[in-house]
């Protein structure tokens, strides 16, 4: 972790910089508190200006509910295309997420925050950045965030597919929207029994899903240490243990399987925080390498499962053409396709620019085999 400096009371302080999403460390930093207003902290941090803030813990959350404001303010409307307007949103995001990272807090050396009418964040803390043992800075936001997953990972997310809770930890993403779930409890199995292979298990819900339908020995991947976690977590509180194995990081597990199941990223985009590598997956690569891996990773019989939703299609980021060039490019073959429409609330968001591509989404379980060699 880089090392900040700053004067306080005539006093030159430092504490390590950290940051979850690698934003860089901030180069200027002053202190603030009460005093400071919305409209002079808003022009401070875009200017570059990191707010060390020392005042109330609830002020202090109400002056970055006040800068998000004026941020939001410069949000630009839909563009010609819905690819350019998915990229100005983008960029607006990002914009937003530097500004209102600039506001900063500092945690001590057993992750308590000494602000007025601060909560006891400890807990929360020691579950994403382990036991404290030297004060730190990062940004209020990402402080919301953690407190915000502990919360998630206390209560879950209930899984009807499972008739139980699923329950994210911090940087893992929530497997709130049930419809891809659904397409993979009801999917025909290749064969009763056998061995699966869930390739970025994430939360553990799909292998969870596969072992509750009767498969034998399930193999859970992913390339993130929170997710595999995570899943070990899930798969334990759930008594899966002797059923499921979690391994990684890594994407294909060694051997074969009669079933692989991939639910990669659906957006290729360059993912900015730990979180977002859950929706956006830069030039498709998990897509590519799970298609080019399929292959030689099933058993004589088996089948690949890619749940896909085609939101990029209508975003522009991807067309039809292009991922059926990437299964024939792979020597699999597509022998079904089962669709279901999503029904999140943002389908529904008549407000939200892109609000045309959601309305048209549909998520798709394609049930891939390999291409017979002639003469087989």
């Amino acid at each position: 972790m880089s090392t900040m400096s700053w004067t306080e009371a005539d006093t030159v302080r430092s504490a390590p910089w950290h940051s979850e999403s690698a934003t860089p460390v901030p180069t200027r930093i002053m202190v603030a508190d009460d005093r400071m207003t919305a409209e002079n902290a808003y022009r401070l941090a875009c200017e570059g200006t990191a707010l060390l803030w020392r005042g109330d813990y609830h002020n202090g959350r109400q002056l970055l509910q006040a800068m998000s404001r004026r941020v939001d303010r410069k949000a630009t409307g839909p563009a010609d295309t819905a690819a350019e307007t998915f990229r100005l949103q983008r960029r607006a995001r990002n914009h937003r997420a530097r500004v209102l990272g600039k506001l900063l807090v500092q945690l001590e050396d057993d992750h308590g925050l000494a602000l007025r009418r601060a909560p006891d964040v400890r807990k929360a803390c020691d579950d994403v950045y382990g036991p404290g043992h030297e004060p730190m800075l990062i940004a209020l936001t990402e402080l919301l965030g953690v407190l915000g997953a502990a919360q998630w990972r206390e209560k879950g997310v209930a899984i009807p597919a499972l008739d139980a809770t699923i329950h994210p930890h911090y940087g893992v993403f929530s497997p709130v929207r049930g419809e891809y779930i659904d397409l993979v409890a009801r999917a025909p199995l290749p064969m009763p029994g056998g061995v699966a292979f869930d390739l970025g298990t994430g939360t553990g819900v799909l292998a969870a899903v596969l072992a509750r339908r009767g498969v034998e020995r399930i193999v859970a991947t992913d390339d993130s240490p929170r997710a595999l976690a995570c899943a070990r977590d899930n798969i334990d509180r759930l008594d899966l243990g002797r059923t499921v194995e979690i391994v990684g990081p890594a994407l294909y597990p060694e051997g074969r399987a009669d079933l692989v199941v991939c639910n990669p990223p659906w957006l290729p985009a360059r993912p900015t925080s730990a979180l977002e590598h859950g929706v956006y997956d830069l030039d498709s690569a998990m897509l590519h390498g799970f298609l080019g891996g399929l292959a030689a990773h099933l058993n004589p019989g088996g089948e690949g499962w890619l749940i896909l939703s085609d939101l990029a299609e209508h975003l522009g980021l991807r067309t039809r053409d292009d991922l059926l060039t990437m299964i024939t490019a792979a020597r699999l073959r597509i022998i079904d396709k089962t669709d279901t429409t999503p029904h999140h609330p943002r389908t529904k968001d008549t407000t939200d620019p892109l609000h045309a591509a959601r309305a048209a989404e549909t998520t798709s379980l394609w049930r891939l085999t390999p291409l017979r060699r002639v003469g087989s």
